[in-house]
């Protein structure tokens, strides 16, 4: 039997210290969430790798909005009225949710080492759907869901053979339940 979600969804809020230099958008313009995967061993490493400033003309980072512990806590390290940096090209429109897995950690651009076989907890899926539904009763422009993977088709050159390339995002990759979730939320399924 499939656990059913906690009647409100505890949601931590811990800003990244640059939320506040991140754009801020109107409400209506957040019609899509992007789910991604981590790729790191765990919430501590991705919120110091989501505390980095990459662009020193902006002071921001990379991060997503919300982030899914393997035990199904929820975090908000942006909230959704900013401009999180997490997928290119639909940052504007977009809420990002990251679920803690490794992903392809550490090697994440190997040619060798390209398996994701890190299944996603059941807390983690309960949880996301849960707040899949908060949102959706939030923002009524919010209509689609993608995967990174979806969204970003770069590939490059493989950092341990520069002669074969691999997808530079693959989250959140083969054991993401996509069926499931689709079937608990009103989201369509965005095709690029």
């Amino acid at each position: 039997m499939v656990p059913m979600p906690p009647p409100e969804l505890p949601v931590e809020s811990t800003p990244l210290p640059y939320e506040a230099r991140l754009d801020a958008r109107p409400r209506a313009q957040i019609d899509l969430v992007v789910i991604h995967c981590t790729e790191l061993p765990d919430l501590a490493t991705a919120r110091e790798y989501g505390e980095r400033v990459l662009y020193a003309d902006s002071g921001q980072g990379n991060s997503g909005h919300f982030y899914i512990d393997r035990d199904g806590a929820v975090h908000m390290w942006v909230a959704p009225e900013r401009v999180a940096n997490h997928t290119r090209g639909y940052n504007p429109r977009s809420i990002g949710i990251e679920l803690v897995n490794t992903g392809r950690y550490p090697r994440w651009l190997d040619a060798n080492h390209q398996a994701m076989d890190e299944p996603y907890t059941e807390a983690q899926i309960v949880a996301l759907i849960a707040l899949l539904k908060v949102l959706s009763d939030d923002y009524p422009a919010l209509q689609f869901i993608a995967g990174h993977e979806d969204l970003d088709t770069t590939t490059v050159a493989a950092e341990d053979d520069p002669a074969q390339t691999v997808r530079r995002k693959r989250d959140p990759g083969p054991l993401f339940p996509w069926d499931r979730v689709l079937r608990q939320v009103r989201l369509k399924r965005l095709e690029p």
